[in-house]
């Protein structure tokens, strides 16, 4: 399933093999969180800001519009017009940070939809039942996310929760994909690590759920709020200790910069609502450095965005007009910078594999890390 073609000290180079599609690694997925993004970007937008993967996510598409309504339109795939690999969260993040009320059992987790406080109950064999009905590429098991920081009892008796959750994932999705009525019988299931800020948890969970034999080990809890430097250490820590034959997936990261230091620590896969919502409040990324289309010196600004840019909206457009519609309150200010966005993510992951074709991965890092994390100087 997974085929390491390449390393370069930790940062390796692959290709992950699904049902769906070859998907060349490290890639970043472009989250769909209610299968759609927010911004008014298609599926059919995604093909040609070279997306490789979507995201969609499990506990917002069961509150609507349902799982057996996405099941009777034939899965995500066809209900949102994609036919390339999609992951989908477990809802385990979600409940535990949107939900206005939760309780914990070993059975699952009781709580209150955001929406309109509907009591409702997700468990590790429900999540996986939601899941196959969206018959997404890739399930996430379901697990319990703490915050940072947490006391070390309490983190070490949810990782063992979450280790027994996992183990009846894996029991459940085997159990699904024999069923005839499944739409796809070769969804792959992803474990995820956890352990908050404690070396010593992170690494006991790691070797135990890494002799479960899944699909893909995805490292969970962070970029909630830790300092930088602290998920830069857990990573270090951990990672080391993953299976070498499966993809590592970093949840919910994060920047640029970000994303090319954990490259650098041996992860293949990211996701992060950053590069949309940055997009639709005026911050952009650009080859330069940070930008924000607001300021007032692009008034009269005849350049795109980023003129190393080949996006839709940079062929086309000009940062004095796009700040132009953010002043104006135009909703397609939002819709050009999410493309944008969105294209440089894909940008960068593409370059950044091509870094490590080529064996220059520790010079792009040292030329682009720094640079991408600070304000442009245009």
């Amino acid at each position: 399933m997974f085929e390491l073609k390449t390393t370069e000290k930790l940062a390796r180079r692959g290709v992950l093999h699904t049902v769906h599609g070859d998907i060349q690694t490290p890639f970043f997925m472009n989250v769909g969180t209610a299968a759609a993004i927010k911004g008014a970007v298609s599926s059919v937008d995604l093909k040609s800001l070279k997306t490789r993967v979507e995201l969609c996510n499990t506990y917002h598409l069961h509150l609507r519009p349902g799982e057996d309504t996405v099941y009777k339109m034939g899965g995500l795939h066809k209900f949102m017009n994609w036919d390339k690999p999609i992951l989908t969260d477990s809802g385990g993040f979600q409940v535990f940070s949107l939900a206005k009320l939760r309780k914990i059992k070993e059975e699952g987790v009781y709580f209150s939809s955001h929406i309109d406080g509907q009591r409702l109950f997700i468990s590790p064999e429900i999540s996986m039942q939601i899941q196959s009905k969206l018959a997404s590429t890739i399930a996430m098991a379901f697990d319990e996310c703490v915050e940072n920081p947490a006391p070390i009892e309490y983190v070490r008796q949810s990782v063992e929760r979450t280790t027994r959750w996992l183990e009846r994932c894996k029991t459940e999705m085997a159990r699904l994909n024999s069923l005839e009525e499944t739409l796809n019988k070769n969804q792959l299931l992803f474990a995820i690590n956890q352990g908050g800020t404690y070396d010593e948890i992170r690494v006991e969970h790691m070797k135990i759920i890494r002799e479960m034999e899944l699909d893909g080990y995805a490292v969970g809890g962070l970029a909630v709020g830790e300092p930088t430097e602290v998920m830069y250490h857990i990573l270090d820590t951990v990672i080391p200790y993953a299976p070498e034959d499966k993809p590592r997936y970093l949840m919910g990261v994060g920047t640029p910069s970000n994303i090319i230091e954990a490259v650098w620590r041996g992860v293949d896969m990211f996701d992060c609502v950053m590069p949309s919502r940055n997009a639709r409040h005026a911050t952009l990324f650009t080859w330069n450095g940070i930008l924000h289309a607001t300021n007032e010196k692009y008034k009269t600004d005849p350049r795109p965005i980023d003129e190393e840019c080949n996006c839709p909206t940079c062929k086309n457009f000009s940062r004095g007009y796009i700040r132009h519609l953010f002043k104006a309150g135009e909703q397609l200010a939002g819709r050009l910078c999410v493309e944008h966005n969105l294209y440089f993510y894909n940008t960068l992951m593409d370059r950044i594999c091509g870094a490590l074709d080529e064996g220059t991965f520790e010079e792009f890092r040292s030329k682009y890390s720094k640079r991408l994390s600070e304000k442009a100087d245009d």
